[in-house]
């Protein structure tokens, strides 16, 4: 398996958050060929914990544009509505505990840069996706977890490999329906890990710290449409009504208890200038250090959108299309992961835990908690690359080299955790 072309191949064809189709479908094919035990489609989630889904007709003509771009019809047909997580299992050659690695698949809504400066772009791998583009290194995680598919493929091991290839982590979505399906409720130990974050080539991480709690919300307002000349006062303005939400979810006072983040990023209401708008929709999110304040600015929310729909005889409701807690690594495996990293060549700045300095939030948080919540360990490890441009960006990019040489650092945990 030549890990480079297919980051590649993966490269050019990004695909955002449950519409994964092309990429869950190429996963599902090596693990297969490798004698792996793969477990895809609703089998691998629970379809009703999913946060975010795309809409039918985002889902189906993804769906369309994976079978016409090569995906296997056979594997699709079990993905479709969104069920692109896939889970590999393979069992050693005798008994022993469950380690598992966890690998996110989605893109992002980034048009990529075409500037003859861009890495993929003059050596011909620029997604073909306009609109779409892997800005967050996913693509290097999804092929550094089939590389070390096939590492492991000989099962000369004493126990149980699990493998999770997640969707939809942008937006902190897909994680948390994966951990309600049960799929990581027989692990003892799970290893996650990041490409980049602002830590250079050479250097690794044992264990993260500084993730955010974070909670999105999709919150819609319901009034009644009328003519804004002749008769606004049988109207019922839920642009309004959200727009009285915004400027006091805006008004949130700073915690005591910790660093916080609140923002309103999508406001859309109204159809034209002579109508009462009758709908309206914000897309809010919360964050913070502590998990107990995220949850008091979350109530607060629902509070201000309550009485704001009040204030203006809206109906609302808020579902809820993202959700992170925060990440404990435990200090057993940010030392084992270190001990191992030190014997990969390229890895020349071994670290314990990186306080993580972008006030960024990871939904790999709900597996770690499952995880440590049944007696096993977890950890979130960070492999340094340099990059061009910051992550989200439309340059952004990876340096190749460090793909092989996070296949090998995993393979060498898993087999001293296997014996």
């Amino acid at each position: 398996m030549n890990i480079i072309d297919l980051r590649r191949d993966l490269h050019q064809h990004p695909e955002i958050g449950f519409t994964e189709f092309r990429t869950a479908s190429k996963v599902v094919e090596a693990l297969t060929s490798l004698n792996y035990h793969v477990i895809f489609g609703k089998d691998a989630l629970d379809g009703d914990s999913r946060r975010g889904v795309p809409p039918a007709e985002v889902l189906q003509e993804a769906y369309n544009r994976a079978l016409q771009d090569g995906a296997n019809p056979e594997f699709l047909q079990e993905m479709e509505g969104g069920y692109t997580a896939v889970i590999g299992i393979l069992e050693g050659k005798t008994d022993g505990p469950t380690v598992a690695f966890r690998f996110d698949m989605d893109a992002l809504p980034v048009t990529e840069s075409s500037d003859p400066d861009h890495f993929p772009h003059t050596n011909g791998f620029r997604s073909k996706y306009e609109g779409n583009m892997h800005a967050c290194a996913h693509d290097g995680h999804t092929v550094i977890g089939l590389g070390l598919a096939e590492k492991l493929a000989d099962r000369n091991f004493a126990g149980t490999v699990k493998l999770i290839f997640q969707p939809a982590e942008e937006g902190v979505r897909g994680a948390y329906s994966i951990v309600k399906k049960g799929m990581l409720d027989d692990i003892d130990h799970l290893f996650c890990l990041h490409l980049g974050t602002d830590v250079p080539l050479g250097e690794f991480h044992g264990g993260s710290s500084g993730f955010l709690a974070s909670t999105k919300m999709a919150a819609h307002f319901h009034g009644v449409a009328s003519h804004a000349g002749a008769s606004p006062e049988k109207g019922k303005n839920a642009l309004l009504g959200a727009a009285t939400a915004l400027l006091n979810i805006h008004a949130i006072p700073r915690f005591s208890s910790g660093s916080t983040r609140i923002n309103v990023g999508v406001l859309t209401g109204g159809t034209a200038a002579n109508i009462i708008p009758a709908h309206a929709k914000m897309i809010i999110e919360t964050r913070s250090i502590a998990e107990e304040t995220n949850e008091e600015l979350e109530k607060r929310v629902r509070n201000i959108v309550a009485h704001s729909a009040a204030m203006h005889e809206l109906d609302h409701e808020i579902e809820i299309i993202g959700q992170a807690i925060t990440i404990r690594c435990d200090q057993e495996l940010v030392d084992l992961a270190m001990e191992e990293a030190r014997q990969v060549d390229g890895f020349s700045t071994i670290k314990a835990c990186r306080e993580s300095g972008s006030a960024g939030s990871e939904d790999a948080s709900f597996m770690i908690r499952r995880v440590q919540d049944n007696g096993g360990k977890g950890t979130y490890m960070i492999i340094g690359t340099d990059i061009p441009a910051p992550h989200h960006h439309p340059k952004f990019d990876i340096q190749e080299e460090v793909l092989p040489r996070s296949v090998e650092l995993l393979n060498l945990i898993a087999r001293r955790i296997l014996g």
